[in-house]
C-alpha cells in the first residue's frame, strides 16, 4: 500500500513546482515509509510514497515504461493487484518485457496493451493515476467498491489527485475550507458517493475512472452492482459461498512480506482466519493472530444492548481451536485519552469522528501490529455482504423512512440528532437540515438501487437495504480502515469486498440470506466445521468499547477544559446547556443503555476541537 498524489496542469510547467508536489508527497510519508520519489514533466507531475509489499527491492514508483527512448507511460499506485501473475504471463505471451517483479510494472503494461478495458482484468484493491503519453490524458482509477481512497479537486488550470485530502491541501492553490455542505455530509450518517466535506474537493467514485484530455474532465463507470435471477439452490450456494470466499482469501495472502490475521472472536474475521490457516499450512508458512482488548474488560464485562459477550474470550478460544499463540494487544484508560493519540487519529483520518474509543484503540492497535507484519487480513465488509447487522431483523427498521441505522438512533432516543450530533448547538442544527439532507440522500439512494423486475415486498426491501450498505454505509468504514491503518502503514486487505463475491450474494433471495432466522446465515453455514460452533452460533457483537469510568471521566474533564477555554474554536458550535447536563454524571458514560452514543456526543466535540485548531476555515 501507499500513497499517490500529483496533478495535471494545462498552462504551467510542473518543472517549475517542484517544491509543491514535493510538499504533497510529504503529506502522505505514513502511507509509504520503505521509500518515495516524485516524476514530473512539463504538464503533468506524480508523487509516490511506499509500502513495499510485492518485490520490495523493486518496484518504485512513480514507475515509466518507455520504447526506443519514447516514454509511452507513467504510473502511481496504491493498493495490490492479486492476480498480478496471472496478467503478467499474459503479456510476456504479447511481447511485453518485464524489468521488475512487482504488480506495479504489471498494471502499467496491462493499461498500455488494453486501454481503459485493462481495469476488467484485475483481482485486487487499487486506486491509481496514469500519464498516458501516447494521448497527452490523465486517467485516474478506483476500485469496485471503493477500499483504496482517491480524491480530487479541478482548479482554474488543470486537476489536482491524492490519496488523501490532505495532500491536496498541501497545494498552494487550495484552500481547507468547509462550507455548509461539507459540514452536512460530515454530521449526516450516510456517504454521498463522490462527496468529501472540503469545498472543491471529490472523491472518484467506486468502480470509476475519471478521465483528464484537452481541458475536458470526464467521469466513466466501469462496475455496478446489477439485479439478476439467482440461479442456485440453498445448498449449491452455501457450497458457492465456501469455495469463492476460500479462493479469495488464498489470493489475498499473496505477499513477499510477513501477513497476519485481525481477530476479534467474531464470526467475520474467524471465518478469515479458518481459511487462511488451510492456505498458510500448505505454504509452510505459520498463522499469526492479532486482537485488541482494554485493561480489565474481560473480568469487569458488562453486557449492554448489543455486546452480550466480550471478544477476547472467543479471540482466545479461537487461537486454541487454531492450535496457534494470540497476540492479544491491550490498552488502558489513560493511553486512550491521550490528547497526542487523539490529534494523530484526527489528522489521519482529515476530519472529526464520533467513534472515540473505537478509532483510538485501532490506531494504537494497528501502531502495534505493524512492528511484526506489514500486511493484515480483516473481516469488514461481511455484515454489509451477508446482511449481518441487527436492523435487518427489526420491522421498525426495515420499514423506516430513512436508512435503517439512522432509524436506530430515533427508535431509542439515542443520537436522535445523529451520532455524535448531541451537543452541538440546536440552532446550528436547524440551520444545516442534517435531517432534510439525509431524507434528500435517502431518496436518491433508493431510485439508484437495482431491482428484478416485478419484484417487490420484503424481497424488494432487503435489496434496497444491502444497496444502502454497500454504497452509503460501507464507504465511510473502509475509509477509516484506510486511513488508520495506512496511519502506520500497515495494509489492511478485505476478502468480504471481493467484488465477485458481492455481486454473487447481493442477488441471492433473503429467504436463503436468512435462512435459520439469524444474521449471517450463509457465512455460518459455509463455515460450519472450520469455525468452533461457540463462535459460530454466538450473537453478533460489534467492535468492543471500553466499559473503564476512567476513560469516561478523563473524557468529562477533557471536554470540561475545552469549554473553560476562550480560544477554542469548536465552543460557538457547542449547545452550552446540553454540554453542562452531560458532564454531571460522568459514571453513565461508562457502561449501561445509551452509555456509548452519550460519549460519541463528547468525543465528537474533543475531535472537533481539535480539526479546528489544525486551520480549517469553516463558512456557513
Amino acid at each position: 500500500m501507499c500513497g499517490i498524489t500529483g496533478w495535471i496542469d494545462f498552462t504551467h510547467d510542473a518543472h517549475q513546482s517542484r517544491d509543491s508536489i514535493e510538499r504533497m508527497t510529504d503529506s502522505m510519508l505514513c502511507r509509504g515509509p520503505d521509500a518515495q520519489g516524485v516524476w514530473l514533466t512539463d504538464r503533468v507531475a506524480f508523487g509516490h510514497t511506499r509500502t513495499a509489499v510485492i518485490d520490495p527491492g523493486n518496484g518504485r514508483q512513480p514507475m515509466s515504461v518507455d520504447e526506443d527512448g519514447r516514454e509511452l507511460g507513467v504510473i502511481t499506485f496504491n493498493g495490490e493487484v492479486y492476480n498480478y501473475g496471472e496478467i503478467r504471463t499474459e503479456l510476456r505471451g504479447r511481447g511485453h518485457r518485464f524489468r521488475t517483479g512487482s504488480d506495479t510494472e504489471v498494471l502499467l503494461r496491462a493499461y498500455l496493451e488494453w486501454g481503459v478495458d485493462c481495469v476488467h482484468r484485475l483481482h485486487g484493491i487499487f486506486a491509481f493515476a496514469i500519464w498516458d503519453a501516447r494521448t497527452a490524458e490523465l486517467l485516474l482509477f478506483r476500485d469496485h467498491l471503493g477500499v483504496k481512497p482517491l480524491f480530487y479537486a479541478r482548479t482554474d488550470t488543470g486537476v489536482l489527485f491524492g490519496s488523501e485530502p490532505k495532500a491536496i491541501l498541501a497545494h498552494p492553490d487550495v484552500e481547507s475550507v468547509v462550507d455548509s455542505d461539507g459540514l452536512r455530509e460530515l454530521l449526516s450518517q450516510a456517504k454521498t458517493p463522490g462527496a468529501s466535506i472540503y469545498a472543491g474537493i471529490r472523491e472518484v467514485r467506486p468502480g470509476h475512472v475519471l478521465r483528464v484530455r484537452d481541458g475536458r474532465v470526464t467521469e466513466t463507470r466501469y462496475w455496478r452492482l446489477e439485479a439478476d435471477e439467482h440461479p442456485d439452490d440453498l445448498e449449491t450456494t452455501i457450497d458457492t459461498v465456501r469455495r469463492t470466499l476460500s479462493a479469495t482469501v488464498a489470493e489475498q495472502l499473496v505477499s513477499d512480506v510477513p501477513v497476519g490475521i485481525l481477530a476479534s472472536g467474531g464470526l467475520d474475521s474467524s471465518a478469515i482466519a479458518a481459511l487462511s490457516r488451510e492456505v498458510l499450512r500448505e505454504r509452510g508458512e505459520p498463522l499469526r493472530l492479532y486482537s485488541v482488548s482494554f485493561e480489565g474488560f474481560e473480568e469487569g464485562f458488562r453486557p449492554d444492548e448489543v455486546r452480550a459477550t466480550p471478544d477476547i474470550t472467543y479471540a482466545h478460544l479461537l487461537a486454541r481451536h487454531m492450535g496457534v499463540e494470540l497476540r492479544e494487544v491491550e490498552f488502558g484508560a489513560d493511553r486512550l485519552a491521550s490528547p497526542e493519540v487523539r490529534e494523530a487519529i484526527v489528522r489521519a483520518q482529515d476530519r472529526p469522528t464520533a467513534l472515540g474509543d473505537m478509532d483510538l484503540s485501532v490506531h494504537l492497535f494497528c501502531a502495534e501490529v505493524r512492528k511484526e507484519i506489514v500486511v493484515g487480513l480483516t473481516g469488514e465488509c461481511a455484515d454489509e455482504v451477508f446482511s449481518g447487522y441487527n436492523w435487518t431483523h427489526i420491522p421498525e427498521l426495515v420499514y423506516a423512512d430513512t436508512f435503517p441505522w439512522v432509524a436506530v438512533g430515533r427508535l431509542h432516543g439515542r443520537a436522535r440528532y445523529g451520532l455524535g450530533c448531541g451537543l452541538l448547538d440546536r440552532s446550528l442544527m436547524d440551520k444545516l437540515d442534517v435531517d432534510g439532507y439525509t431524507a434528500d440522500q435517502y431518496g436518491d439512494t433508493l431510485a439508484q438501487a437495482p431491482a428484478l423486475a416485478g419484484e417487490a415486498g420484503l424481497e424488494r426491501r432487503m435489496r434496497q437495504i444491502n444497496h444502502m450498505h454497500l454504497t452509503r454505509w460501507l464507504p465511510t468504514l473502509l475509509d477509516r480502515v484506510d486511513r488508520i491503518s495506512m496511519a502506520h502503514g500497515l495494509e489492511l486487505r478485505v476478502p468480504f469486498c471481493d467484488p465477485g463475491l458481492v455481486q454473487y450474494l447481493f442477488n441471492v433471495p433473503w429467504e436463503m440470506k436468512s435462512h435459520d432466522g439469524r444474521e449471517k446465515s450463509l457465512l455460518r453455514s459455509a463455515m460450519r466445521g472450520l469455525v468452533p460452533d461457540e463462535i459460530l452460533d454466538r450473537r453478533k457483537s460489534p467492535y468492543p468499547v471500553t466499559q473503564d469510568a476512567r476513560y469516561a471521566r478523563l473524557l468529562c474533564g477533557r471536554l470540561q477544559r475545552v469549554l473553560n477555554d476562550p480560544s477554542s474554536p469548536v465552543v460557538p458550535l457547542v449547545d452550552a446547556e446540553a454540554a453542562r447536563a452531560a458532564l454531571e454524571r460522568p459514571e453513565d458514560l461508562a457502561s449501561g443503555p445509551g452509555s456509548w452514543a452519550g460519549r460519541a456526543d463528547i468525543e465528537m466535540i474533543l475531535n472537533m476541537d481539535v480539526w479546528l485548531r489544525g486551520g480549517v476555515r469553516v463558512t456557513l
